[in-house]
């Protein structure tokens, strides 16, 4: 409950008598004033909204009911959103219409739209309509889809993955998602089909993924628990995120190459999909082909038709206004009644003009026709200005058992007098008034907007100013009641590409000279030299706005800087049995596939544990779960990336409260050995991310050795002050699969060397092999004398090496794609090979086709040595490759050694996976060819 400021008796009789006064000037309607509020129209509809009327049905339909085959030409629709059912399921219906889906909003949260595209077998959440006959937008974040023209109709319904101080909760309800369904799908409650490929039927949690009828999910309780990933869904009240000033996509760390309206959406003008003008029209304009029917430009207020944002309808020529008001409210979704609004002409001239009052002219909605023999071109809709209304105020909806208090005004009805009122009903008429204010809550699609009123504003008046503006706008407002409370702002922002090894003064000048950041508003809190970043705690949301545009445009020594926002867990917070996943994916690896699981493992967790690997690298998610003293990774991408991965924690491990983190591989690269030993496969090949995380969490933790390579060449290099020689500085690697020199490394270079020249063709596993084997092909007749050229030490003792052309470290029993180099034999001389024994086994092959020998499981290398040391000597430059990174390296001396602990791996189990409640595939976000986007 909300606690009083503790006024004397006095003063509390005193301020209940100046509220009974102004409680006594509030108007005492009879029955509610018409036009604001859906409900409050004189004509009284059904509690779903929808405008159903008897229909010929022209194609086959189903019911978006029960999602059976509508038989017989006749069937129920909406007028407004396209809903359709049978006669029999009319006095049935539960599902809200698309105009009342604001109704549902407990805490507005804006989508984060992603750019236009094809999709298939999915269905617009606001006109019900298949995505496949244009183009739509998806919401990276939860399961949403619209099409283009569609999205301004939508309602910040978005789940709410943080605290923000704003409406927080330390409890979390289902939030659901309407359709788009599989066929199999189960309703939890009564077991039945809820799923329909037809038609938009049926809502799933996006949180627990339990799906139910529309008819059943009031009968589940409405606390969720997070389903199977309970215990690796990072909750979203244990996340906190300050970054009012920052749009969705920087505060999820989502990509914008291709997010096209990204520029729309930092400006606030979220009104336009495309950004182009004319372009808010309907997607399949009525034909004019029959001369009895006109075709009208339709605006719904002042902002509208500044931009040149217009719908398209269709009426008779000779025809009542009632008709075109009441089509004008349909291409909007606004459910009003068409007596409480009006048609107003504009001329061409006035749609450059920002006043429409001035040019407009008011058509009397009598029994005259619309069009005469002139025919205007654009209308606005106006609402009615009326004299009295009912208004909405909601309160913390967590706090107390109502979820909004009506309260009539006037003209004359200040916000002040409407708080006063609200407190009496709420029963905190002890409190002082002067801790409250009323905040306007604009509930956009893309960006929800809030406005703090003053006390002495008219309420009324307020209101008859969003009508002006839009129409539609008024339908997705909201009036909330809070308390004044003082926030700290405290935006933290991960500083990259700074230069490395400095002192934290030499960070603060460097950034005060780049930056000119205020010392008074910005402290570092956190360092790591050794990758060159810094993260910034910034207690002022303009100078965090101002240093986030700057850092775009900034270079230190050629080098690009980037910021990346971190959001705080609060670690103390969390349930005990919780280890949260943290995901990294590449999404350059595997073709198209990176790209696709960011969105499905976004939409499977909380978005805040997915990092883009091409944001930042791995550091930002490894900082923001510093303090979780237990937490579980997966790495999507290729071994070269697990690589990068376990070298950054290897880094930073010292300042994590989990030391060790077990780490799984989900391979998305060509060779994909470190995943083929864990058990994680070959490759992706469209497996169910919601089965992939199940099989995460059931994985047995084992030990991996790591490896170091110190790289001491003697080759000379000229230095650019007095241009002498000198020797290169030494260079020291990690090493977690193998190293190979010679033909090997050789074969690595040149496929390296392809991919640089011509990238675009890289985005299979089958091409990749088809250019390896190219390139070994092209290099069959060449002969080297490897064995000449170094000398290898094991273990203090110098070994003689036989007639090879290339020679390898192992520390797993996979080379090359999954063959085995070893071999399988037991010969007596060598211990078995295992990625936790703490030796490397050293093998050697005498060409290519030896290579192909071993791919294809004729034959093993040559075994040459086991040990836990090793020093070779560069007789003459060599290529050399470690995990699949070539270069050639100049003559020196080259020392392989245990690298400090051993890294901790997931193997995956060998058992079939059990099936849990609420775990099965077809409730979860799953990736297929049919749910893919085309191109």
């Amino acid at each position: 409950m909300l606690s009083g400021s503790g006024s004397g008796s006095g003063e509390a009789r005193a301020g209940r008598r100046r509220m009974a006064e102004s409680r006594a000037r509030l108007p005492r309607l009879r029955g509610p004033a018409p036009g604001l509020f859906p409900d409050s129209s004189p004509r009284r509809r059904p509690a779903h909204g929808h405008r159903l009327r008897k229909v010929t049905l022209t194609k086959p339909s189903y019911c978006q009911r029960c999602t059976d085959f509508i038989w017989g030409l006749g069937g129920f629709q909406c007028d407004l959103c396209n809903f359709m059912c049978h006669e029999k399921c009319v006095k049935n219906v539960k599902t809200l219409c698309s105009c009342l889906a604001a109704n549902l909003v407990k805490v507005p949260v804006a989508h984060s739209l992603g750019a236009p595209a094809l999709y298939k077998r999915k269905f617009c959440a606001v006109c019900r309509r298949q995505l496949e006959e244009s183009r739509a937008m998806r919401c990276e974040v939860c399961e949403l889809h619209v099409h283009v023209d569609c999205s301004p109709f939508a309602c910040s319904d978005c789940r709410r993955c943080h605290q923000d101080g704003q409406h927080d909760r330390e409890s979390y309800h289902h939030h659901w998602r309407e359709g788009n369904l599989l066929p199999s799908a189960r309703c939890d409650v009564c077991k039945k089909a809820c799923g329909s490929s037809e038609v938009l039927s049926g809502f799933r949690c996006e949180w627990c993924g339990i799906t139910v009828h529309a008819d059943c999910y009031s009968d589940l309780t409405p606390e969720c628990n997070f389903g199977r990933l309970q215990n690796m869904i990072l909750p979203p009240d244990c996340v906190r995120v300050c970054a009012r000033s920052f749009s969705k996509f920087h505060t999820f760390r989502i990509s914008e190459h291709s997010q096209t309206e990204q520029g729309d959406e930092e400006s606030g003008e979220d009104d336009d999909p495309t950004g182009n003008p004319g372009s808010y029209k309907d997607p399949q304009p009525p034909s004019t082909t029959d001369s009895g029917k006109q075709t009208l430009k339709i605006f719904d207020g002042n902002d509208t038709v500044k931009r040149n944002q217009f719908r398209l309808i269709t009426v008779p020529r000779i025809s009542k206004i009632e008709e075109a008001v009441e089509a004008a409210l349909r291409i909007f979704y606004i459910p009003g009644d068409p007596q409480d609004y009006e048609l107003q002409v504009i001329s061409q001239d006035s749609l450059l003009g920002e006043d429409v009052n001035r040019n407009g002219e008011r058509v009397e909605s009598r029994k005259l026709p619309v069009f005469r023999d002139t025919i205007p071109e654009a209308w606005v809709l106006r609402a009615k200005p009326t004299q009295s209304d009912v208004v909405r105020i909601y309160p913390d909806w967590l706090k107390f058992g109502v979820a909004y208090i009506s309260i009539p005004v006037t003209m004359e009805t200040t916000v002040r007098a409407v708080v006063q009122e609200v407190l009496l009903q709420l029963g905190l008429q002890d409190e002082n008034i002067e801790d409250f204010q009323v905040v306007e809550v604009y509930m956009g699609c893309k960006q929800v907007q809030r406005v703090v009123l003053t006390q002495f504003e008219y309420l009324l008046c307020r209101l008859q100013d969003i009508r002006k503006l839009s129409v539609r706008q008024m339908n997705q407002t909201r009036f909330y009641i809070t308390k004044k409370q003082k926030s700290v702002v405290q935006v933290k922002l991960l500083l990259m590409g700074l230069p490395h090894h400095l002192s934290q003064d030499q960070y603060f000048s460097l950034l005060t000279t780049y930056l000119d950041i205020k010392r008074n508003a910005v402290s570092l809190s956190y360092l790591y030299a050794d990758q060159g970043a810094v993260v910034l705690d910034i207690s002022c949301f303009a100078e965090a706005e101002r240093i986030n545009m700057l850092v775009r445009d900034t270079t230190i020594n050629g080098k690009h800087l980037s910021t990346v926002i971190i959001p705080d867990i609060q670690a103390s917070q969390l349930p005990l049995e919780s280890c949260p996943l943290l995901l990294f994916v590449n999404p350059k690896s595997g073709g198209l596939k990176g790209r696709e699981l960011l969105h499905s493992f976004r939409k499977l967790l909380n978005p805040h544990q997915v990092f883009d690997l091409t944001n930042g690298g791995p550091l930002p998610g490894v900082h923001m779960f510093r303090q979780v003293p237990c937490f579980r990774i997966v790495v999507c991408g290729g071994d070269g990336t697990v690589g990068w991965v376990l070298g950054v924690l290897e880094e930073v491990r010292h300042k994590l409260a989990c030391t060790m983190p077990p780490v799984a591989v989900l391979p998305l690269g060509t060779g994909n050995d470190l995943a083929r030993v864990l058990r994680w496969g070959p490759g992706y090949t469209n497996e169910d991310p919601f089965s992939i995380l199940v099989a995460v969490d059931e994985a047995e933790e084992v030990q991996m050795d790591r490896w170091t390579i110190l790289l001491d060449g003697q080759q000379l290099t000229e230095t650019t002050e007095n241009g002498a020689s000198e020797l290169e500085p030494p260079k020291i690697v990690q090493m977690n699969n193998y190293c190979g020199l010679g033909i090997d490394a050789e074969l690595s270079l040149d496929f390296h060397q392809a991919r640089l020249d011509d990238p675009g063709k890289f985005n299979s596993r089958f091409h990749n092999k088809g250019v390896y084997v190219k390139v070994g092909l092209q290099k069959i007749s060449h002969t080297r004398s490897l064995h000449r050229d170094i000398k290898l030490q094991v273990d203090d003792k110098e070994l003689e090496l036989p007639s090879i052309e290339g020679l390898i470290f192992l520390n797993i029993p996979s080379w090359g794609s999954g063959a085995d180099l070893w071999g399988g034999d037991s010969d007596g001389h060598y211990d078995r090979p295992r990625i936790d024994d703490g030796m490397l086994e050293v093998v050697g092959v005498t060409g290519v086709v030896h290579m192909g020998q071993v791919q294809s499981g004729l034959r093993s290398g040559i075994r040459i040595a086991q040990g836990t040391y090793f020093r070779v000597t560069l007789l003459k430059a060599i290529p050399l490759q470690v995990d699949g990174e070539p270069w050639i390296q100049s003559p020196g001396i080259i020392i392989i050694s245990a690298a400090g602990p051993k890294v901790h791996m997931l193997k995956k189990c060998k058992q079939k996976q059990k099936k849990h409640p609420g775990s099965l595939k077809d409730s979860r976000t799953e990736i297929s060819p049919a749910s893919e986007v085309s191109s």
